[in-house]
């Protein structure tokens, strides 16, 4: 009786601790792997926020300055999509230009930068289009730009694209 009674506290094996580790661990594993992802996640999508506000807000200063310009001196078609000259609404001639592209790219305004530091214009253009009939002359300016800090997945991008119509008096 006293055998029986001894198996029966005898405790657990050596193979059940190291089967608990191993399922706590697999586990645990998992746990941290999903934490990374979401962190991850909430890395780009705060880069793209970012990336988007600037562009957003690079694109309306360009609306702005284009709807109350008094014409354009760029050619249209123009030839050279990465600057767009103009005659602004005080009509003292000025440009916007794609500085840089690919490297440390930016909008600019004649000299001033448009978009801020925090962000890497990776492609840019402004396409002139000649009025036809009723239609004013237009603009089209598309913009690709991703976040200047963060490596790999962490880094945010967007494509942003508008036509502005300019006013003729």
């Amino acid at each position: 009786m006293l055998q029986k009674l001894n198996k029966k506290y005898q405790g657990t094996s050596l193979i059940e601790v190291l089967v608990v580790i191993v399922i706590f661990s697999v586990l645990a594993i998992l746990a941290t792997r999903g934490l990374f992802l979401a962190l991850q996640g909430s890395r780009k999508s705060a880069s793209q926020v970012a990336v988007r506000e600037n562009i957003d807000t690079a694109i309306s200063v360009i609306e702005r300055q284009l709807r109350n310009a008094e014409g354009l001196v760029t050619t249209c078609p123009n030839l050279t999509p990465l600057v767009l000259d103009y005659i602004d609404q005080e009509s003292n001639p000025t440009s916007f230009s794609c500085v840089d592209i690919g490297t440390d790219g930016h909008i600019a305004s004649a000299s001033a930068r448009i978009t801020n530091n925090d962000v890497n214009v990776t492609a840019c253009s402004f396409t002139c289009e000649l009025g036809v009939g009723s239609n004013p002359p237009s603009v089209t300016l598309a913009v690709e730009a991703s976040g200047s800090h963060g490596v790999g997945k962490d880094v945010g991008s967007i494509t942003a694209s508008t036509k502005v119509f300019l006013r003729t008096y």
